[in-house]
């Protein structure tokens, strides 16, 4: 037997890591039951949503926005804040609701299959909460999180936005080893009392619907990996101003706008984490600089993946709705085995790109974002104390100088490099098989009912519009090929190297 287990050993170090090939496997046990049980609760919810709101309302606002892209969904907005949506997965430790983060994927591909738009006008709220967390600055984060709490109970929306990507910047701010490459020149000068902002961001979702934006800014543009200051700029600050909306294609509901910066001063209570705070963790700027971004994409990406599944679910759908429903030399279109065949490959399709999202969370569950929030002793204490008791305890120990230290200490230098390798490797693997097979399901559905599905009322053209930009935003497909390769297979192959051309 002792032998039997050497051997097993041996081999078993042969090949791919077991953490990349066993995540769901070992993932599974240490999800607390409470998990499953919320995130039924979630589904209801999209299906709800789906039934009451965004159904009637899509191919109306499509079309609207079509005829005046200009045009915002406000109400749609107000909508979705008297639904709780803006506050479900913001931790209760900040306040929030508290459901499990993965659920969010669930809720993302149910919403999807209706409208990828509709969805992304969500989800794009919580990436401008995800890249907050990701700094760790407990009194930024409870100070705005609070205000999004508050919009709920006064009507008054409160959304968040990621401002990322710049005119000559897209994929190469999204990684250190191409920032220095890239064009950036969004300007962070050091001021007395805080900084002095120039410069533009472009294609930022759901910017003129925010409140606040999450800036990546730079204090030293010849050397932007080195010189990160992450800042929390208020709609309405002075300097601070919005250009035009973006004319898409598709997911028009939720705009793409372009922000500007002029001489915009972000005092030094408003900076969430600066180039100082990074030398002072364990891995220096740089190497904070991208940890934090894997931080972000590593959750969102997961998202953007379900995104992918619910339109190409959508697209499966309606072309199952079409074939019951039309008659082809003298039969149901849907007793034809060539129209059988496709209608599988879809269906197995959709299968496919859930399965992808769900092990992308179970890595961020196991050494993520999401580890701490789903350690079943705080699962558990998190789910079942009083909100005024998490104020007194919980609110006053984080909201002290201390809090960001433990913070930090426990999400930034504490994980090891491997890990962050795993969940951002699984989560460019999910986004890219997700759009990709959006996009393919809604082109094989485009074929299967010919003429028809161009129809703007049968919406499955609009599903192919909503594929396409899946594939090109949180990082485009091929940037994320390219990072898988980086993060799961570069390690173990020596001397491969990425982005060298």
């Amino acid at each position: 037997m002792a032998l039997l287990r050497s051997e097993q050993a041996t081999w078993l170090a042969q090949g791919a890591p077991l953490d990349d090939i066993m995540c769901g496997l070992n993932a599974a046990p240490k999800w607390p039951k409470g998990m499953i049980r919320e995130t039924r609760e979630v589904v209801a919810l999209a299906r709800k949503f789906n039934h009451e709101v965004a159904k009637p309302m899509r191919l109306d606002l499509d079309r609207k926005i079509q005829e005046n892209p200009d045009y915002l969904p406000e109400e749609l907005i107000k909508t979705a804040n008297e639904w709780g949506l803006f506050t479900m997965w913001i931790p209760k430790a900040f306040g929030g609701q508290g459901y499990n983060m993965p659920s969010f994927s669930w809720f993302a591909e149910e919403l999807s299959s209706n409208c990828a738009a509709i969805a992304n006008l969500i989800g794009v709220h919580y990436l401008g909460v995800a890249t907050l967390m990701a700094t760790w600055n407990a009194p930024i984060i409870f100070r705005i999180l609070n205000e999004v709490l508050q919009g709920e109970k006064t009507g008054r929306p409160c959304l968040l936005s990621l401002a990322l990507t710049e005119p000559g910047a897209g994929t190469d701010i999204e990684d250190v080893d191409l920032m220095d490459k890239g064009t950036i020149s969004c300007h962070a000068r050091r001021v007395a009392g805080g900084y002095r902002v120039n410069g533009e961001k472009v294609f930022i979702s759901n910017g003129h619907l925010s409140t606040w934006h999450i800036l990546f800014s730079f204090t030293d543009l010849k050397k932007p990996s080195e010189s990160l200051a992450m800042l929390a700029v208020k709609t309405g600050m002075k300097g601070f101003s919005f250009g035009r909306i973006e004319h898409k294609m598709g997911q028009k509901s939720c705009p793409a706008s372009e922000l500007v910066f002029k001489d915009c001063y972000v005092p030094d209570d408003l900076v969430c984490l600066s180039p100082e705070d990074a030398e002072k963790l364990a891995k220096g700027p740089r190497k904070t600089a991208m940890q934090l971004i894997d931080y972000i994409f590593s959750a969102s990406r997961a998202a953007v993946c379900a995104f992918g599944a619910g339109v190409a679910r959508g697209a499966c759908e309606e072309a199952l709705e079409f074939a019951s429903n039309t008659e082809v030399c003298g039969k149901p279109l849907i007793n034809h085995e060539w129209a059988q065949s496709m209608l599988a490959q879809m269906y197995r399709n959709v299968s496919v790109a859930r399965l992808a999202y769900v092990e992308s969370n179970h890595v961020n569950s196991m050494v993520g974002m999401y580890k701490w929030l789903q350690f079943k002793p705080f699962f558990y204490l998190l789910k079942w104390l009083p909100q005024a008791l998490s104020k007194k305890s919980i609110h006053y120990l984080l909201n002290r100088p201390a809090g960001t230290w433990i913070l930090r200490k426990a999400h930034c230098d504490l994980q090891q490099q491997d890990q962050i390798d795993r969940t951002s490797g699984w989560a460019s693997l999910a986004k890219f098989t997700g759009a990709d097979i959006g996009m393919k399901n809604a082109q094989m559905a485009l074929e299967l009912m010919g003429q028809a599905g161009l129809r703007h009322d049968r919406a499955v053209e609009k599903h192919l519009r909503d594929a396409k930009l899946i594939q090109i935003y949180e990082g485009t497909n091929q940037l994320n090929r390219l990072n898988l390769f980086k993060c799961l297979i570069a390690p173990s192959q020596p001397g491969a190297t990425v982005f060298d051309e």
